[in-house]
């Protein structure tokens, strides 16, 4: 009956809230271990706090999600300088067009008004919807390992659960008495 000092961190509904096992204030944050053995409710500030766990970082995830949020930086500055080409590509030829069928000013300076319109507008466009790659690095750690004290009140309490359900069954059983005694004394 080994249970593992590695616990996940879960989110309930606000309905099914219960107590911090510390400090019995309504929480939705729920530690459980991987295979759902045991589980307990616990508030946020307990998880920050350095004397009842520590947050088990992986390494190789953290230095996964930071590559590929640098590609997607990378991806988004391409795709903006593309479009910044492109945008001077039409430029100069409007200026060609312009040259060749010679446009009196008042028609370039509508032109002009309407491409700094253009302009704005695509700039709003290209705005990101997604959150920034400093923005999901504020996430807090989802797996964690309880301090030596809490992780063993966690055993006993487990420990203590299965001593008590043995000895229910031990007193179902008729078997397990002794009998009356047949013989005369």
């Amino acid at each position: 009956m080994s249970l593992a000092n590695r616990w996940h961190l879960r989110r309930v509904a606000e309905a099914s809230s219960r107590a911090c096992y510390i400090c019995y204030k309504p929480t939705t944050s729920v530690l459980i271990t991987p295979d759902s053995r045991d589980f307990f409710y616990v508030c946020n500030g307990h998880l920050t706090d350095k004397g009842f766990c520590s947050p088990i970082i992986d390494e190789a995830a953290a230095k996964r999600a930071a590559d590929e949020a640098r590609q997607r930086e990378i991806e988004a500055v391409k795709k903006e300088y593309e479009e910044k080409q492109r945008k001077k590509e039409e430029k100069k030829k409007q200026k060609e067009k312009g040259k060749e069928k010679g446009k009196s000013k008042e028609e370039n300076k509508d032109e002009k008004m309407d491409e700094t319109a253009a302009a704005k507008k695509d700039d709003k466009d290209t705005t990101p919807a997604e959150p920034t790659p400093s923005q999901k690095a504020d996430e807090p750690p989802r797996v964690f390992t309880l301090h030596k004290n809490f992780y063993q009140m966690r055993v006993d309490r487990l420990r203590n659960a299965d001593l008590a359900k043995r000895t229910r069954e031990r007193l179902k059983n008729p078997s397990a008495f002794p009998s009356v005694p047949s013989g005369d004394p």
